[in-house]
């Protein structure tokens, strides 16, 4: 299911949203111009392993590709699909959140994802790059502050379009996301646990944060 646009209109410009999307193709325009050494060389210094992070760590060092994994994608459409969504999505829950709480949240639950992924298979080499899993949180935040927004969704293959609710796309598409997790595992190359857990911690920070909100309106 492609989603094609929501109902619910921003409030205030999307400034982090913005610029996060510009990051990730300002970064993927550099990666482009290098060759498969220099592609290579500039992924290990910049995406996440799960071995290098339990190097950093037994070198009590920080593991900066735990941040700089976000901004980097394996190939056009790995970034066209996430910086769609992120735009989708993003600029409402920017709006709830302000724009510095909006990019703490973003860095959490993309460093939730990353160490769900890394729990999943501790001594890997495998580079683990792209923006999915703070996104996924992205998502998970949206449940919760809009489940009743529209979705306009494109069904491939038959093609059909439908306007469902956000709730209705957002639980489907993490569904699909435990599904493949199970039947896919890791050999399909996509990291089902980081978006699995960015989901979840998105939507956890999100209701623990609009209870506190509540709990404040109620007191004043």
């Amino acid at each position: 299911m492609l989603p094609l646009r929501d109902s619910q209109p921003s409030k205030r410009f999307p400034l982090i949203t913005i610029l996060l999307i510009a990051i990730n193709v300002l970064v993927f325009i550099y990666q482009s111009t290098l060759n498969d050494l220099g592609l290579y060389l500039f992924f290990d210094h910049y995406a996440f392993t799960s071995q290098g992070f339990l190097d950093a760590i037994s070198a009590r060092q920080f593991y900066w590709p735990l941040i700089t994994s976000m901004f980097l994608h394996g190939g056009l459409s790995h970034l066209i699909g996430n910086m769609w969504i992120l735009w989708l999505f993003g600029d409402n829950v920017e709006d709830y959140l302000n724009p510095f709480r909006y990019i703490l949240f973003y860095i959490g639950t993309g460093l939730i994802a990353t160490f769900a992924h890394a729990l999943s298979d501790l001594h890997s080499d495998i580079f683990t790059l792209g923006a999915s899993g703070a996104i996924s949180g992205v998502m998970g935040a949206y449940l919760i502050l809009y489940p009743h927004a529209r979705i306009l969704t494109l069904i491939p293959y038959i093609p059909y379009f439908i306007n469902i609710p956000a709730f209705v796309y957002l639980i489907l598409w993490i569904i699909l996301q435990l599904v493949s997790s199970i039947l896919v595992g890791g050999a399909g190359g996509i990291a089902w646990w980081a978006h699995i857990a960015g989901f979840l911690g998105g939507l956890l920070i999100c209701i623990g944060g609009r209870n506190r909100r509540e709990r404040r309106q109620s007191s004043a």
